[in-house]
């Protein structure tokens, strides 16, 4: 069964950093499918969740959402079997609870994974930003 498990949330001031980590289990990064899309949500509250940043098995390829292009950074350790999001320069509108999903059959560009898209989520770990 695949399992994802965030860490890494936390209280943090504005224009400070934090570093995600999603840790997969129940398959390994690069043999057991042929091509994925694997990567970050957020939803705040009273809002719907929304994509962040995404990565491709495939191609490397990656995706930000606009508010967050230039401040954050997602990479992917096969060895480990993990995908990490590095937030800095964080803004309290990054508030919200950032939730990890895959998408276990995608090819080509990773592009945005749609909700709907994704098979498996994690529990979700909080990033509160102070002003």
């Amino acid at each position: 069964e695949v399992k994802l498990v965030e860490s890494g949330g936390g209280l943090v001031q504005a224009g400070g950093s934090l570093r995600l980590s999603c840790t997969a289990s129940g398959f390994i990064f690069d043999d057991d499918f042929d091509s994925y899309g694997i990567g970050w949500f957020r939803q705040a509250p009273g809002k719907e969740r929304e994509g962040v940043s995404f990565i491709s098995s495939s191609d490397g390829s990656t995706y930000y959402t606009d508010s967050v292009k230039g401040r954050f950074t997602i990479s992917r350790d096969n060895a480990k079997n993990t995908v990490d999001l590095q937030m800095n320069s964080l803004k309290p509108e990054d508030t919200a609870v950032y939730y990890c999903g895959v998408d276990l059959h995608r090819w080509g560009p990773v592009g945005q994974i749609a909700i709907n898209d994704v098979e498996y989520w994690g529990q979700g770990t909080q990033v509160t930003v102070s002003s």
